[in-house]
């Protein structure tokens, strides 16, 4: 953990805290679980969401995938740009959950750190794109930009036709959504940066 970029290093270890305050101070989901527009949304939920996780399994996946991905981008970004992107992805995600649930018969509160994850799946396919992966129960590795097209049609399958109804699929679209949009921007701003 100590040889882990400070960034990356914050992130897994929020993450690990606030999961073990949640065994023991239960009122921690009710506060900062993001809720659906209404009398228990709050504003910072936008963030204190993706801090919170459902089971153990859960922050598990997350921080393995924060722990695989996010070193590389940091170094590659630097830890101050590395946060901005991950903390956009999430606000996205959460956005973007937000207006799904407006369409939810059942809306429930959301938790969990997937759309910044997902975010970081996305840049990582963008800048290494040719990088093979293991992924189970594929025998072979498969090059990163494969695996994520092939994660985000997932997701938009599983969002659209309802399977798996307890996971918000369209967190994870968001949070990709949300960091192809901060991609664009920083694109943009070197381009002008180049033309001055």
């Amino acid at each position: 953990m100590l040889s882990l970029p400070p960034a990356t290093r914050f992130i897994i270890l929020a993450n690990v805290v606030v999961f073990l305050l949640q065994q023991v101070t239960p009122w921690i989901d009710a506060l900062c679980a993001l809720w659906p527009l209404g009398p228990y949304f709050r504003l910072w939920q936008l963030v204190t969401y993706a801090f919170l996780h459902g089971a153990w399994w859960h922050i598990f996946l997350n921080m393995f995938a924060v722990f695989m991905f996010g070193p590389q981008l940091e170094r590659t970004w630097g830890s101050r740009r590395y946060l901005v992107y991950y903390f956009a992805c999430i606000i996205a995600a959460a956005a973007v959950q937000l207006l799904t649930e407006l369409h939810s018969a059942v809306p429930e509160p959301t938790v969990g750190a997937s759309g910044g994850v997902f975010g970081l799946l996305l840049a990582f396919a963008m800048y290494y794109p040719r990088v093979r992966l293991f992924v189970i129960p594929i025998p072979i590795p498969v090059p990163a930009w494969l695996v994520v097209t092939l994660y985000g049609l997932v997701e938009l399958y599983l969002g659209v036709s309802g399977r798996e109804p307890n996971v918000a699929h369209f967190a994870h679209l968001g949070g990709m959504l949300g960091g192809a949009v901060v991609m664009l921007i920083w694109q943009a701003q070197a381009r002008l940066r180049g033309q001055s």
